[in-house]
This record gives C-alpha cells, structure tokens and sequence, in this order.
C-alpha cells in the first residue's frame, strides 16, 4: 500500500470539501479503492500507486474546471467523475464548441457567437492591437473584457486595465454627487457588469483593490507605460486625436490593446474630430494592427435593437 500527501495550493479547500464534506463524499464514491483523509489543505491519500495517480489526474481536473468555470458543484463533480479518460476538460469544451472565450460565474459560458465576434478572438491572437468597431448591440466591450478575463486567467498578462473617455467629465461632472470614484464610476459601468458575470465579486474586489484590475477615465492613462497588461479603450469614438495618439503611444512592450468604439454615436462636439476615425484611417495597413468591423448582423441584444439601427441608418 502507498500513501500520499496531496496540497491543494491554488484552491480553496472548501470548493473540493464542499459543506460538511458533501462534495468530498461523492469524489470518494468514485474511488472506493482509496483511503482519502482530508485536513485543511491537504489530502493523505492511502492504496495502490496506479489507483493514487488516477485520483490526482481527476483531482486536477475537477481544481482546472472550478478555475476556468468558477464554480464546482456536486453535478459537475458527478459528471466529470463519471466519464472515462482523463482529457475531460478539453472533451467538454469541444462539445460546447470551439467558440468559448471564459467561463464565468456559476458555469456561465461565454462564447464568440457572431462572425465578427470570431474574428475578434482570433485576430488578439495574432496581433499585439486590435480595433473592434461596430454600433450597438454588438458585443464589442463585452467580447473584449472576455479576452482579457481569459489572458489574466491564462497568466498571459499580470493585469487588466480599462479605460473609457468621460465626455461629460467636466461641468457636468461636478454637479454629481460624492467623491471622485464616485462621480466617474457611472462611465465606467458597462465594464463592471461585463467583470460581474465572468469574476466572483470576492475575486473581483480583491483585484481592484490591488489593482489587478484598474477602471479609470482615459485622461488617467498620460503619462503611464502600460506593460505586461492587456488594454480594453471603450468608447474610443469618444476620444479626440490627441487622447487617442496619447492613448496609443502608451503600450509597454508586452501588453495588448484593443480599442472598441461606434462611430455612429460619436458625442463630441460637432468641430471636434474623433481620434478613432483618424487612428483607423491612418494605422490601417501596420503590421500587427488589426480592424475588425462589426455590423448589423452581429447584434445580439434585443431582435429590436437590430431593426432600430437599420431604421437610423436608413435615414442618413
């Protein structure tokens, strides 16, 4: 008989336990074979070797899946347990499809589901830049957040920042009420909800406080080198030339940028050129950059809004 002392070092014990060890009980029913002794964060772990390297194989598996999903139920546990081979992971996610970008929380699969949305995936790929540009409805933010979820997940940045232009950051802003979190925070909303449904909230105010995660008015950004992280810029049709070359000229050597903006909804003042019209017109044909123009036929909000954006453009 061989004995083994397993470390749970990158998860909570609890998320394997579960309550009063009910999750715990139905891993051992798969493994009537084994002895499994659990303390803390360790798990003694007593019977033949090839029976103990099956049980650490499925271990890591159920630890990857709670990792890439955030949420590790009795169901899930009894589902992988009970398939053979030990690729399982890898086998659920073809059979979702080869689409997803992050698993959010309680096992919300997120997944390029337009065109224009998979050539966003694979476009960050293959280029350190990437502009998405298309009207409403069209997933650019979210699609964009999911990326970089995914590249902090896969340890391919150290952090995430996002930025947006606050238009209305100047007289208007001060009538708000509260500090100056406070009175910004409402710009910055459709990056916190996209961050809501794919981090914890626990997780997701560890890494703002830390700043893993950094929200902030684009007028922040001067000054800054911005490396080892990757970039979202939202509401780029916003920016006015200089913000955007501003913008623009602070990518570190590692890091990845991607812009988003609809340039049918610029609110600038009327004289005022936008700095995404410009960057677009100029960096077209650089290597490493990449556009990628959304339409109409990727709106995935309310059937709706879809018929709304025809409607208006029909009038131009």
């Amino acid at each position: 008989m061989t004995e083994k002392l397993i470390t749970l070092d990158s998860i909570e014990p609890v998320e394997i336990y579960g309550v009063n060890d009910v999750k715990l009980n139905t891993i051992k029913k798969y493994f009537p074979k084994l002895k499994l002794i659990a303390r803390g964060y360790s798990v003694k772990v007593l019977g033949e070797e090839d029976e103990i390297i099956r049980f650490e194989k499925k271990l890591d598996l159920l630890i990857d899946y709670y990792h890439k999903s955030g949420v590790l139920t009795e169901n899930t546990i009894e589902r992988l347990l009970g398939q053979t081979g030990d690729n399982l992971l890898e086998a659920k996610e073809d059979a979702l499809g080869s689409d997803i970008i992050v698993f959010g929380n309680n096992g919300l699969v997120i997944k390029a589901k337009t065109e224009n949305q998979r050539k966003m995936v694979r476009s960050i790929t293959k280029n350190d830049m990437l502009f998405a540009i298309g009207p409403a409805g069209t997933g650019k933010t979210y699609t964009a957040v999911a990326l970089a979820v995914k590249a902090l997940k896969n340890k391919e940045v150290k952090r995430i920042i996002l930025t947006r232009p606050a238009v209305e950051a100047g007289e208007n802003l001060g009538f708000l009420p509260g500090d100056l979190k406070e009175k910004l925070d409402p710009y910055m909303q459709p990056l916190y909800d996209a961050l809501f449904d794919m981090i914890p909230l626990d997780k997701l105010n560890m890494f703002i406080e830390n700043r893993t995660i950094q929200i902030a008015p684009l007028a922040f950004m001067r000054g800054r080198t911005l490396d080892n992280a990757f970039v979202i810029l939202d509401e780029a049709q916003n920016t006015t030339e200089s913000q955007m070359k501003m913008f623009l000229t602070r990518m570190g050597s590692s890091a990845k940028f991607l812009i988003t903006g609809d340039t049918s909804q610029i609110d600038l003042p009327s004289k005022q050129p936008s700095g995404l019209l410009q960057a677009t017109r100029y960096l077209k044909n650089v290597e490493g950059i990449d556009i990628v123009q959304l339409d109409n036929t990727d709106v995935i909000r309310h059937k709706l809004v879809k018929a709304i954006i025809e409607k208006y453009d029909s009038q131009k």
